[in-house]
């Protein structure tokens, strides 16, 4: 029952933010967001063709006292994490990600978010699957499966780096005093005898892995063996398909509402405005700590929200490509591969390190490392004959080294990528996972359509 009264509140507001979209040029970027969101905790709670055990559910603990140091969500409730604990070899070692879930940029856009589960606390499930990367068994998750795994919730709306408040709109941009007072408080629950950490995080939490990676490393003696992987976080300074530069002045406003800039590091800070110092390419080179980047050459969020969002589409050219990377005419797909060489041209320093380690594959999927079937299951995607949980094991212990970029699109028939269509009942999450007529399926379709005047369907292709 549980289950299914968290699907009804996050069906329910995943369609608010749809339906409280205004003329906003980027409501549709909150969107998406959460509409992967929803998409991965779906393919967390169905069965995959390799995974029968339904996944492990771990409850929420709430930070009890970090109001006191203002370490607040966005409508000044407490921040939270989830924590499995770790058992025989793993005991002493700690897998900390954080969550992800977009950005906001207004006043507006943050008063919209305070009233969701990604700014406030009230509005957080009360437990989480934990699948992919925090998976407890072995066969699907095999070199951290009996590591302390941890997921800190997101709710500050600027990647848990903003340091600032609006008394008017009562606002608390508290992101960098929920990190610190999360790490404060998992240290103490024995993260502080750890002799192996990684830090990960997916989307926004992809980011803010990569801008706390040096402080995680400062946590811990010289001792401990620390590392940092960066899940979908490669957000790119591009630009979008009218000329314009659609996330810059997202970021821009992100950067300057929450004051991001007293957050970001100095080796960036020194050169560079604060909104470029939020872009990940004008980091990750100056990372001194290991950092392991997995994604996508061709992000579908980047695709949707930031390349080619209907803000720069007026005449929807685009929208077909948008919905099905197979339906992208020659020149469209000419636009994505310089996208992809962009990336590849950022991070060319970053690869140099012998330390660094990279997973861009072509596909067009987003997060890969929380879901079961995109980082360990039988039909994974892979590069080489490597799938993302390989990868990124043989990095973190230093088994090889892993520089793994794919080749350009369409050679990889390994990917599971993501289309939307317009059909409720077409949600499918692979070639081998179908969505089929169980009484909780049947109730998402129906809360769905009971909560929303229209919606989208999603599925996963091969």
């Amino acid at each position: 029952m549980k289950q299914v009264q968290v699907l009804s509140l996050f069906v329910c507001t995943l369609i608010g933010n749809v339906l409280s979209g205004s003329n906003h040029v980027f409501q549709d970027l909150k969107d998406r967001e959460g509409v992967l969101s929803f998409l991965e905790y779906y393919a967390a709670v169905s069965p995959s063709s390799s995974v029968t055990d339904k996944p492990l559910m771990v409850g929420l603990t709430l930070i009890h006292g970090a109001d006191s140091s203002g370490a607040v969500c966005l409508d000044g409730t407490l921040p939270g994490y989830h924590l499995d604990r770790g058992s025989g070899t793993g005991k002493d070692s700690w897998l900390v990600q954080l969550e992800g879930g977009g950005w906001c940029d207004t006043i507006r856009n943050c008063v919209y978010r305070k009233t969701t589960r990604r700014g406030s606390s009230k509005l957080f499930e009360k437990q989480l699957p934990f699948t992919g990367i925090l998976s407890d068994k072995a066969e699907e998750n095999p070199d951290f499966f009996n590591w302390n795994r941890v997921k800190v919730r997101y709710c500050d709306g600027a990647s848990f780096s903003g340091d600032s408040q609006n008394e008017a709109s009562q606002l608390y941009f508290r992101g960098q005093r929920i990190w610190s007072a999360a790490m404060e408080y998992l240290m103490a629950e024995g993260m502080q005898n750890a002799t192996q950490a990684l830090l990960s995080g997916c989307s926004a939490g992809g980011l803010a892995s990569i801008i706390h990676c040096d402080e995680f490393r400062e946590l811990f003696p010289q001792s401990t063996k620390v590392k940092c992987l960066s899940d979908a976080g490669m957000f790119l300074n591009a630009m979008d398909i009218s000329g314009g530069h659609t996330l810059q002045n997202f970021y821009s406003g992100v950067v300057s509402l929450q004051e991001v800039q007293k957050s970001l590091p100095s080796t960036c800070i020194d050169h560079l405005d604060p909104t470029s110092c939020f872009f990940p390419q004008n980091l990750v080179a100056a990372v001194r700590t290991p950092l392991f980047l997995l994604n996508s050459a061709y992000d579908v969020w980047q695709l949707r929200s930031s390349l080619a969002p209907p803000s720069a589409d007026p005449h929807g050219t685009w929208t077909e490509c948008r919905q099905n990377n197979a339906q992208c005419n020659s020149s469209q797909i000419q636009f994505l591969q310089d996208f992809r060489n962009q990336m590849l041209d950022a991070i060319k320093v970053f690869s140099s390190s012998n330390q660094n380690g990279l997973f861009i594959n072509s596909c067009f999927a987003h997060c890969q490392s929380e879901r079961q079937d995109t980082w360990f299951a039988d039909d994974s995607p892979r590069i080489g004959n490597k799938r993302i949980a390989q990868s990124v094991g043989d990095w973190y212990f230093d088994r090889e080294d892993v520089k793994a970029v794919d080749c350009p699109y369409p050679c990889d028939n390994t990917c599971h990528n993501l289309v939307f269509n317009d059909v409720v009942s077409n949600i499918t999450f692979s070639q081998s996972t179908r969505l089929t007529s169980t009484p909780l399926n049947l109730l998402i379709i129906f809360l769905v359509s009971l909560c929303s005047i229209s919606t989208a369907g999603f599925k996963f292709v091969r």
